[in-house]
């Protein structure tokens, strides 16, 4: 299922929607990286190119993190 979720960037609300599975994947690599979710979402906004969405950026960032391997930053 697709939730909408929101975030404060940069000191400004946004909302993005996921499904369920990348929502916990998010969370999943911000432990592994022993950060705070909004932190790795702050990030993966900072470093999206200007003409994508956050919601894909964030499903990519995701994808990219398990090809990886789980454990290793894309």
């Amino acid at each position: 299922m697709i939730r909408k979720h929101s975030a404060t960037l940069h000191g400004h609300r946004t909302s993005f929607s996921l499904e369920d599975e990348f929502w916990g994947e998010l969370k999943t690599i911000a432990a592994a990286r022993a950060m705070p979710l909004a932190a790795l979402i702050s990030e993966i906004d900072d470093h999206r190119p200007p003409d994508s969405n956050l919601s894909s950026a964030l499903r990519l960032h995701v994808l990219s993190w398990l090809k990886a391997g789980a454990g290793h930053q894309p």
